[in-house]
Formats: C-alpha cells, structure tokens, sequence
C-alpha cells in the first residue's frame, strides 16, 4: 500500500512538472534562446516588413511575422520579379523562410551600421528608442555609437513629458487621497513607463512638479566611452539641464 502510495505521489509529481516546464519551458530550464545557425547573424528592425514567407516574392505564403529584435541567420539571397531582395533566414532549428531585405541588418554586412542609424533617425518616439537599443545591443564596434546613444536620450527625454501628461490624466486623485501609498509610487507604478524599462530606459520623478525626467543613462555612457566624440559636448548640455532643474538619481524614485 505505501509502495503504490509513493508510486502514485510520484506520478503526480512527475505530471506537475511537466505542465510547468510546457507552460514555462524557458524559466523551467534555466536555458536562454539558441542564436540561429547556418550563416551570418542578422536582426530584425523594420517589423512593416518583416513577413516570413515560403518563397521570395510578395505574393509568397506568409509563415509568420518576425518581431523587432529578433536575431535571424542568413542563409543565402534571391531577387523576386518585383526586383526586390529577399533573404533566406533561418529563425530557429525549424522555422526558416525568406524575407525582405530592408527588414533586417547585420553587422557582417558593410554600411548596415549606417543605414539603421538612417531608419532610426526617421523614427519618431517609441520606435526610435527601440531601435536605437536594437543598434546599441548588435553593433558593438560601429563608430556610430556615440551618435545612436545621444539620440536615445534625447528620445527618451521627450518621452518623458508626454509620460508625465498622460499619468496625470489616468491616475485617480480620490483613489490616491484614500491610500497610504506615497504619490510618487503611483507615478513610477505608472504602466505606461513598462515598455521603456525594458528597453534599459529609466525615468526620474519629481514628485513638486509631478514631472518625469529621462535619468541620463545614454547621456552619461558617452562621457564615460566616448569623451572626445562631438556628442560628448552635447551630452554635458544635457546633463547640465537635468542638475539645473534639481533632479538626482534616487533609487526610489526611478524605475
């Protein structure tokens, strides 16, 4: 009876386990995403275009579609009637297909440093920010860092004033005036702010002006990699302005 008893717990255990690694596999693994194989390393950055499809050319079956960010293998190229150029990716060990050009870049590939810090520029908000961390994360050596990393910060400084309008406008002032919550808690609580923080981007509050302010993370990296880049000059600019209006890096206040 004890022997079926363990037999049966261990069944239950075994089958609990299993859920949880189907429903969790990479938390339950401790193993992060395989890089694809099969040739050089490009990443995706214009999701408009980024259909993965069964053959090259527009008409193609489309497979799915690849998000910003994702890490492709470029197998080989082929020009459709349309004349445009599609590349042969593999995205994982079992999903391959091809996709248009202009969607990814690579840093084996000369000058695609130059034509993503191009796309970036004619970005405007979010998408500049996500692109610029895309640049900064897969082209470690480009001399153009310096410029994508001023750019970010400008970016996320401009973010910060329509964060600051739009949490005030969503964050309920009776329910606030009936918790013990600090205020500044529900600002940097704010949901608003989640798409940033995991593009590396990070918010100060003042809690008197009920303001964000970008903290100057970019803006500090230049200083301290890129000293005697042009942008250093500007980078001081605006961390100047960040002292002057009283703003310094306060663990609660940042997320």
């Amino acid at each position: 009876m004890n022997s079926h008893l363990r037999s049966h717990r261990f069944s239950s255990l075994l089958t609990s386990l299993l859920a949880l690694i189907l429903l969790f596999p990479s938390e339950m693994s401790g193993q992060k995403r395989h890089l694809p194989t099969g040739g050089p390393i490009a990443v995706v950055v214009d999701e408009r275009l980024s259909a993965l499809r069964s053959t090259p050319q527009l008409s193609g079956k489309l497979l799915r579609r690849i998000g910003r960010g994702r890490l492709v293998a470029i197998r080989g190229a082929k020009t459709s009637q349309e004349g445009v150029v599609f590349f042969l990716v593999n995205v994982s060990s079992r999903t391959h297909g091809w996709i248009q050009r202009e969607a990814v870049m690579s840093p084996s590939h000369p000058r695609d440093d130059r034509k993503l810090l191009n796309l970036i520029k004619s970005s405007a908000e979010f998408d500049r920010i996500a692109r610029a961390r895309v640049f900064l994360d897969q082209f470690p050596r480009s001399p153009l860092r310096s410029e994508v990393l001023l750019m970010l910060g400008d970016a996320a400084q401009e973010a910060a004033a329509r964060l600051s309008r739009d949490a005030t406008r969503r964050i309920n002032k009776d329910e606030i005036q009936s918790s013990d919550a600090p205020l500044f808690s529900y600002f940097l609580n704010y949901t608003g702010l989640d798409r940033y923080n995991r593009q590396g981007v990070k918010f100060v509050f003042d809690s008197v002006t009920k303001q964000f302010q970008y903290d100057g993370t970019a803006w500090r990296e230049i200083l301290r990699r890129y000293p005697k880049s042009p942008e250093s000059v500007e980078a001081r600019k605006r961390l100047g302005q960040l002292a002057a209006v009283g703003l310094r890096e306060n663990p609660k206040a940042v997320k």
